[in-house]
């Protein structure tokens, strides 16, 4: 197993059939899209590489702010269906802990939505994080 992070086009594309199983909603286009303008803003993407395939994503962002001070934000941590419960989650947001460590953060924050049950198991059991608020939204 390996772990990489993605800066090109061609690995981003790559990626887009694991990522797109967690967001379902982005066509291929939207995706790159959205990446071209997300990566400028610190936007960053690793995969996890099991014989040589994309197995698991995770895209993160290193932000600061009052509640949780200089802390690595994951927006999308996602295992590809054929390929869960081989604890390559787990390997990748470990990776994440020691990447946002040695960056010099406190913590490592993420949303998940209210229907992903076995993903908050996963996040509260295995990897020890502590549900803390509810996240909003008001749509426009």
């Amino acid at each position: 197993m390996v772990i990489q992070e993605l800066k090109t086009e061609q690995q981003w594309l790559e990626a887009y059939p694991v990522m797109h199983e967690l967001r379902t909603h982005l066509s291929e286009h939207d995706y790159l899209q959205l990446l071209k303008q997300m990566v400028p803003q610190g936007y960053r993407m690793f995969a996890l590489y099991a014989n040589e395939e994309i197995v698991a994503l995770a895209g993160i962002s290193q932000l600061v702010n009052f509640y949780n001070f200089k802390h690595m934000y994951v927006y999308d941590l996602v295992t590809k269906v054929s390929a869960r419960s081989n604890g390559y989650g787990q390997k990748l947001l470990s990776f994440i802990h020691q990447l946002a460590k040695d960056e010099g953060c406190h913590s490592v924050a993420l949303t998940s939505g209210l229907q992903r049950k076995d993903a908050h198991r996963f996040y509260e059991e295995k990897m020890a994080y502590e549900k803390k608020s509810f996240s909003f939204i008001h749509e426009l």
